[in-house]
């Protein structure tokens, strides 16, 4: 029997439905049940069903509905509910068949729950007895004020759920309904809040921060109050990215469930011992940290992945994987891996710190209290582990690695030695077939043995076997009776993976071979066709068929289609490096030289086709063009089609093939190509660590081979890369010493870069006046070579001094000889530049409407480059122009996103900037506590900068807000020290400030 009152009033019989008659009948029976076990006087039972004018038939029809409701209970087995009682009625129901009841305790319960996914349960569950709004059906409006008490349990039950949920990491499954269920309960604060977490944590920031402005709007017009402090709180973490937000409130990041494990091997044969320890090892007891060590070729990554998919459902949070290229000369570095695992996690990238400790940190707080499988491939030694074990609960890690890992204490070690003879012939059996094996067993054995038993060795010479059906198994045999068949156990691992891997090389024609070579030579981590056809020299159908024959000989894996639908490959670190000693061994250094320029030489030519506009910043010296590699017309049209992306995916490889041509002696390629070529592409992004990289390898590469002009320019490039990093100190010591060496070598158009350089840097220190020094001497060594790229940049930079300094009519002169100058250069990207800096001079000079054009140009310019910084610059200047016209609500979500942007790459300028915008939107709207939040946020950024000039235009926003305040000595205090830095830097503020002049 159960009773509902949680929607439609209903009574259950066994399931069946009993009849209850009219509103009034149903309402008496709800006023009873609502006080079971109490009675219920006949005079307020009249009242609620007849609350305005009962008739003064009222006690007897009372009673009627009394006798109707006990009768139709009693023909469905019901019988002695509705019991009489002076001075009226009482319920008696059994304890539990009443919903609300049972609502009441699952809420109860769940309050005292443990943890997140037990109140989640239990809340869904006393949700889920609710079918409708509460009381439905029922007549009278004495009744309203439990309804309204059973719908505000009920709202916060589905508060406290949702809270759970998004502790659960959930926020994907959950947005739909938070939006549903902020739309019915607008003015509701706490859903609100937990709308806005949902979308931040899916990566959807100005979506959170508009449903803020939404709220806040409903708020003000409804209740005549603005947002509470926990809201507005939010709203202001949300506004500076704050990573914290990322995690759950239980300290977990977003929920995700990683499923990273490689395939298990179809082919895995023996290790059963082995196996059932190490199954047994993982899945009992606490955290665990288990080593397989073994010899190259052991079989280490097969046994692991095999072990790793038994065990993987005593995991259900996930399982990590990650090859750590403990082999390679570029092993992962844990700070790299880190990254990687926080990603995958559900961390934002933005979000991910930068420091390998701080990683570790938020890796094992994400992890604390989950059942996660982290499997770790191919690891160097300890210092590469350690950082990527965990610490406790019920994670387990499992590594494999040459090395013992000796200094790693309280782990489990599994050592690997060779398989059994009998597990050796059987994994031939799986790879060659048995009909062929058992046809010639004893030789079986015999290969078996000469392969050391060495699973990799006995994996290559079965797919020898299987690609060439005619070759008997005794052929092969003979094959291997030469002197590296028989490897002592105690000699170099190496030597017996290296006679597996040349059985399999010697097997290959020529052509394979090389490509086999050169791409050990090379070196990168991952490639496709036509990289194979430059490092050949053959068209990319010969190089994919070469690919092909590879994949069929296990030398080279197949790893993926990319985002652009090309098969990609990769060669194993073992096979690779086997590869690279023999094109050492085999071919003259220049030919192997030539192929990697021919590398270089298909880049180049893409990287030009891909940027197609000369980089604003360029202005050293051109040197002869290296030959470009030829490039079908096809993969031509596939990278312009989406130039962007294709750079996303061939970075990796690119950074490698980079730094292998400076370790080969190709400087001056190196050289030209990472200060010409990749500058564009790097800088609309900021891809920092790549850029330091290549810049580090062609710097080193320079000066190996004396090539002090080389240096220079690679100094000059370092320079710029620490400016754009916001390394202001470091980029200028790093551009004073490319200036002496271009002074030295007598380079006019060398010295105007590191010169130009130098004035950026003093510009945005505030020290204006030397600024200008640099860019006057620049300017002047480009106007005697007639350079148009380099005096279209030094007049802009010129320029923008000088409307730093409030010289407006030189500013716009430079202006405008920088835009025809880059116009005669070709350069789009330049162009776009100066229109932005055009707009600043308009928005200085009070022309808003010029402003607002010329920054919607220079936007469009960088959207179609895919300069998403320069692009969103662009907007950060339409929006101030908008807001100087008091268009605060158009300009609020533009600059919103140019946050994200900021934040998302890194980039400390344009967020202060930014910041500091933000902050004088609110001041003009007159939300203090916003504006108060975004000022103070931009001066942390000046502070951390050492910016004095950008820190004195924010106090003198700050002191806006005092004054606002009624702060007034507090505003003049701050305004003054702000005049101060004005006046000592000569910018233009000081004369504005004192004299009436339009603001900046």
């Amino acid at each position: 029997m159960e009773f509902r009152l949680l929607g439609p009033i209903e009574v259950s019989a066994a399931g069946v439905a009993v009849p209850l008659g009219g509103a009034k009948p149903q309402t008496l029976l709800a006023a009873l049940l609502l006080e079971h076990g109490h009675i219920v006087p006949t005079a307020r039972l009249i009242d609620i069903i007849w609350p305005d004018d009962p008739p003064e038939t009222a006690k007897a029809a009372i009673q009627t509905y009394v006798k109707t409701l006990r009768q139709a209970l009693a023909r469905h087995g019901v019988a002695d509910v509705i019991v009489t009682r002076a001075p009226g009625y009482l319920a008696q129901i059994p304890a539990g068949s009443l919903d609300v009841d049972r609502f009441d305790q699952l809420l109860a319960q769940a309050r005292e729950a443990s943890t997140p996914q037990e109140t989640a349960d239990l809340l869904g569950a006393a949700l889920a007895l609710w079918r409708g709004p509460a009381l439905a059906g029922s007549h009278t409006s004495l009744l309203a004020g439990e309804v309204t008490r059973l719908e505000q349990l009920r709202l916060t039950a589905t508060q406290e759920r949702m809270a759970a949920e998004l502790a659960l990491g959930r926020h994907g499954q959950l947005v739909a309904e938070l939006a549903a269920l902020v739309g019915r309960h607008p003015a509701d604060e706490r859903l609100r809040g937990q709308y806005m977490t949902a979308l931040y944590r899916l990566g959807r920031q100005s979506d959170a921060l508009a449903s803020f402005r939404e709220g806040r709007q409903v708020l003000v017009e409804e209740l005549g109050v603005d947002p509470g402090p926990e809201l507005a709180s939010l709203y202001h973490a949300i506004l500076r990215g704050d990573p914290v937000l990322l995690a759950s409130p239980s300290g977990e990041a977003a929920r995700v469930v990683p499923a990273q494990l490689p395939l298990a091997p179809a082919d895995f044969t023996g290790r059963v011992l082995q196996t059932s320890a190490l199954v047994a090892a993982l899945t009992t007891g606490p955290s665990v940290v288990q080593v397989i060590a073994g010899r190259g070729g052991s079989g280490k990554s097969a046994l692991a992945a095999h072990v790793a998919h038994q065990v993987a459902t005593a995991f259900p949070d996930g399982q990590l994987y990650a090859e750590l290229r403990g082999l390679s000369e570029t092993p992962a570095e844990a700070g790299e891996v880190l990254g990687l695992f926080l990603k995958a996690l559900g961390v934002e990238p933005a979000a991910v710190p930068a420091a390998t400790a701080e990683r570790a940190e938020l890796y094992r707080r994400l992890l604390a209290g989950r059942r996660v499988l982290v499997l770790l491939d191919d690891a160097a030694d300890e210092r590469q582990v350690r950082p990527l074990l965990l610490g406790g609960g019920g994670c387990a890690v499992l590594v494999t690695s040459r090395n013992r890992l000796g200094g790693l204490a309280g782990v489990r070690r599994t050592d690997l030695d060779v398989l059994d003879p009998d597990e050796a012939v059987e994994l031939l059996v799986r790879i060659v077939g048995a009909d062929r094996v058992g046809a010639e067993e004893p030789v079986a054995r015999e290969i078996a043995e000469l392969c050391g038993r060495l699973p990799l060795a006995i994996r290559i010479a079965g797919a020898r076997l299987a690609t060439r059906q005619r070759w008997p198994l005794r052929l092969l045999a003979d094959r291997l009776t030469d002197e590296r068949r028989r490897l002592d156990e105690l000699a170099i691992a190496d030597l017996e993976v290296r006679a597996g891997f040349e059985l399999s090389y010697r097997g290959l024609d020529a052509d394979a071979r090389q490509a086999l070579r050169r791409l050990g030579h090379l070196g990168v981590p991952e490639f496709a066709s036509w990289v194979l056809a430059w490092l050949t020299g053959t068209p990319e159908k010969v190089a994919e068929d070469l690919v092909e024959r590879l994949v069929d000989a296990q030398l080279v894996d197949f790893s993926r289609v990319d985002d652009l639908g090309t098969p990609r490959f990769r060669v194993h670190d073992l096979v690779r490096i086997y590869g690279r000693e023999r094109a050492e061994a085999e071919e003259p250094a220049q030919a192997l030289a030539a192929a990697v320029g021919r590398v270089l030489g298909g880049w180049l030519t893409l990287a030009d086709q891909m940027a197609g506009d000369a980089p604003s910043y360029e202005i050293a010296r051109p040197r002869p063009a290296p030959a470009a590699s030829p490039v079908s017309a096809e993969l031509a049209a596939r990278v312009l089609a989406a130039p962007h992306d294709w750079f996303d995916i061939e970075q990796p490889a690119l950074v490698v093939g980079l730094e292998r041509a400076a370790a080969l002696g190709l400087h001056d390629l190196v050289c030209q190509f990472t200060s010409a070529r990749l500058g564009p592409s790097f800088l609309g992004v900021n891809r920092f660590e790549s850029r330091e990289r290549i810049n580090q390898a062609a710097l080193a590469a320079a000066r190996r081979a004396g090539d002090r002009y080389g240096e220079a320019t690679m100094l000059a490039e370092l320079g710029h890369l620490r400016y754009d990093q916001d390394h202001f100190p470091e980029a200028r010591r790093v551009l004073d010493e490319a200036l002496g060496a271009f002074r030295e070598l007598g380079d006019a158009r060398g010295q105007a870069v590191a010169l130009s350089g130098l004035g950026v840097i003093c510009r945005e220190a505030g020290r204006l006046v030397e600024a200008l020094h640099f860019l006057d001497e620049a300017g002047a060594l480009l106007d005697e070579l007639g350079d148009d790229a380099g005096i279209a940049y030094s007049r802009r930079l010129a320029a923008s001094v000088r409307l730093e300094r409030g010289d407006y009519p030189a500013a716009w002169s430079g202006l405008e000889e920088s835009l025809a100058a880059y116009r005669r250069a070709g350069s789009r990207r330049g162009e776009g530049v100066t229109l932005r800096t055009m707009s600043l001079f308009h928005r200085a000079t009070g022309q808003y409407a010029p402003a607002i054009e010329t920054a919607e140009a220079a936007r469009a310019i960088f959207a179609r480059l895919g300069d998403k910084l320069m692009e969103a610059y662009s907007v950060r200047a339409w929006a101030k122009a908008q807001l100087r016209l008091g268009r605060t609500e158009q300009a609020l979500a533009p600059l919103e996103g140019v946050l994200s942007t900021c934040q998302a790459m890194g980039d400390r300028w344009g967020l202060g900037v930014t910041l500091r915008t933000l902050g004088e939107l609110h001041l003009a709207d007159g939300h203090l506590r916003d504006a108060a939040a975004c000022l103070t946020a931009a001066m942390e950024v000046w502070q951390d900068m050492d910016a004095p000039l950008w820190r004195a235009r924010t106090e003198r926003d700050l002191a806006l807000l005092h004054e606002a305040r009624g702060e007034s000595g507090r505003a003049a205090e701050i305004l003054n020290r702000a005049l101060k830095v004005f006046r000592d830097q000569g910018a233009r503020e000081y004369g504005e400030l004192t004299g009436g002049a339009a603001t900046f």
